[in-house]
């Protein structure tokens, strides 16, 4: 019977592990045919279907998109909205998971009944625009940082997640004097890191993404984030009508672009993601456990 057991034990882990190298293959093989599609001629893309090593290697795709010198304007403005977003966003969300996370907080059950009913229920693109409009915001940067800094999902995680820390610590600290903000970042925060991680993570990725708002919010080209240069880029290398303050004189290359464009928006954040990934399982599983 033993035997028996362990053959089947054996059995069940070599199936579990095809089934996931398998899943595992399918989900990585097409990111791999776009990176390849992005360093190979338009003739070779028109040619074959599916490609995962190029017969012909190029760098024209990536030589037209980095031609253009708006492109460093753009990266910079999408990397300063990231960081100063996600910063301000995680500062927010921690101050009201926090509270929310307080079980002798007065009208606790409503707020919660609030941030919950807006995950359902929003006013939608144009009552936003209007909000955006009237309090000024239009042309600026903060347009696309302050409609999005509190999410009401990453909160819901959060405050979970604080709620798990044990009440004897909250109560040793204020014994010895210590304040509600002490108790916050000098106890809660430390030990909450991988949710933390996890959160900022989910808003970094937000922000570096962020296309519609500033389609709606941003008339001045000089402001686009990348992902927004890109787009025109794309609509450049296709041959169709644009308006932009693209000023590249390499000819474009088609279908390889759109791949390098693809390539050149998700680099930052996967260079990013293995720094956190050891805290990212962790965080988002335990921030699930209470509710």
């Amino acid at each position: 019977m033993v035997e028996d057991r362990s053959f089947a034990g054996r059995l069940f882990s070599m199936v579990n592990f095809a089934l996931l190298a398998l899943v595992a293959l399918v989900t990585v093989l097409p990111f791999i045919h776009v990176v390849a599609g992005s360093f190979t001629t338009n003739a070779e893309l028109a040619a074959k279907k599916f490609i995962l090593i190029p017969t012909v290697w190029s760098l024209d795709a990536y030589r037209f998109i980095f031609s253009t010198s708006t492109l460093f304007r753009a990266m910079t403005v999408s990397i300063g909205t990231t960081l100063v977003g996600t910063l301000l966003s995680m500062l927010l969300t921690s101050l009201m998971a926090y509270g929310l996370s307080r079980r002798d907080l007065d009208g606790r059950r409503v707020l919660m009944f609030l941030v919950v009913f807006t995950m359902l229920f929003n006013g939608g693109m144009i009552p936003t625009f209007l909000v955006v409009k009237e309090l000024g915001l239009i042309d600026t940067y903060a347009a696309l940082i302050l409609p999005s800094a509190i999410a009401a999902f990453n909160l819901i995680i959060l405050k979970n997640f604080f709620q798990n820390i044990p009440d004897g610590l909250e109560e040793s600290a204020k014994i010895d004097g210590c304040s509600d903000f002490g108790i916050l970042f000098r106890i809660v925060l430390p030990l909450s890191m991988p949710a933390i991680a996890t959160i900022s993570l989910f808003y970094a990725v937000t922000y570096w993404n962020t296309y519609m708002s500033a389609i709606l919010y941003l008339n001045k080209s000089e402001m686009w984030p990348i992902q927004v240069l890109l787009r025109q880029i794309v609509v450049l290398a296709s041959g169709m009508d644009y308006s932009s303050s693209l000023d590249s004189e390499v000819p474009p290359p088609e279908q390889s672009v759109k791949m390098a464009v693809i390539v050149v928006a998700t680099l930052p954040i996967l260079l990013v993601y293995p720094f956190l990934q050891k805290h990212f399982a962790k965080g988002a599983m335990l921030g699930s456990i209470k509710g």
